[in-house]
């Protein structure tokens, strides 16, 4: 009779403040998350997450750390996932940084769930493997392009009631546009022939790249070349075209020491010598975006 009344009670109250309620309590607590039709055309490989957040500064998905503030995530795979085919997140799904939603404290959290989609590879070693393929967001499962998640939903439960909290991946993350070559930065793309044939599909390295002032009027020069390793950067950052302010007075920076600087002056473009003797200002600058053990993006 009691929690009759307080089932009653919290749902009058959700009515009245917007906050959702588990549906069926008393049986085992649990996520039942499904797919809506029209999703996809085939079925989906996958991890599927889901994210409880006390948090209400942002989406549940971006909350996701190994710092103090990060908020619980339990997931669980999923092979030949279909719309209209609920897949159930319960006690025995484990979780970090609590092993298990029974282990969440009663209270009232803000709920949502994500699959971060994979694909299958048959690799030239024989092996056959499934594992998300970057789509532009240098592997950040929360942004990538195609991820289906749901929208954020509040609800206040007590994982000894039970009760089950529905949750649709109705919302799809959109593409990310490639970035814009200028007249100093340059984005270039091109396919590997070892990792393509490793992979068993077409593979690509990028590099973003920042190029001298002038340097394609002068085809013959020859300039210093640093390159940085990055992971998946989407351009080159660091950098603008337009002048500093001359009035702009410099900060102390300990960097400096131990000679005790008052002012300091920006470092000068070196000067080089081509092979006919000019002199020519500048240095090319090449962010390499790396392959390692998995796909790469441009």
């Amino acid at each position: 009779m009691r929690h009759a009344l307080t089932a009653v009670l919290a749902l009058a109250l959700g009515a009245l403040t917007g906050v959702d309620v588990p549906r069926a309590q008393g049986g085992p607590f649990r996520f039942s998350v499904t797919l809506p039709a029209g999703t996809a055309s085939q079925p989906l490989d996958g991890r599927l997450l889901v994210i409880v957040s006390r948090l209400a500064n942002a989406e549940p998905r971006f909350q996701v750390s190994d710092g103090p503030t990060g908020q619980p995530v339990f997931g669980v795979d999923v092979d030949g996932w279909r719309p209209g085919m609920p897949t159930i997140v319960d006690g025995g799904v484990l979780g970090f940084p609590l092993d298990s939603i029974n282990d969440i404290p009663a209270g009232t959290y803000t709920v949502q769930a994500l699959l971060h989609k994979y694909e299958t590879f048959t690799r030239g070693d024989g092996h056959t493997v499934k594992m998300p393929m970057d789509r532009g967001e240098g592997q950040q499962w929360s942004q990538a392009p195609g991820n289906l998640y749901s929208a954020p939903r509040q609800v206040a439960f007590d994982a000894k009631r039970g009760g089950t909290i529905d949750l649709v991946l109705d919302q799809v993350i959109p593409p990310i546009p490639p970035p814009t070559d200028s007249k100093y930065i340059k984005h270039e793309r091109i396919q590997s022939a070892l990792l393509t044939k490793f992979w068993g599909r077409p593979m690509h390295l990028g590099a973003n790249v920042l190029v001298p002032h002038e340097w394609e009027t002068h085809p013959d020069a020859r300039y210093p070349l640093f390159i940085y390793h990055g992971h998946f950067p989407y351009t080159f950052t660091g950098f603008r075209e337009e002048p500093p302010d001359p009035t702009l007075i410099p900060d102390f920076s300990a960097r400096f020491l131990p000679t005790p600087w008052s002012t300091y002056t920006r470092t000068r473009t070196p000067t080089i010598w081509t092979t006919r003797g000019r002199r020519r200002r500048g240095l090319v600058c090449a962010t390499i975006l790396g392959t390692s053990a998995r796909p790469s993006r441009r």
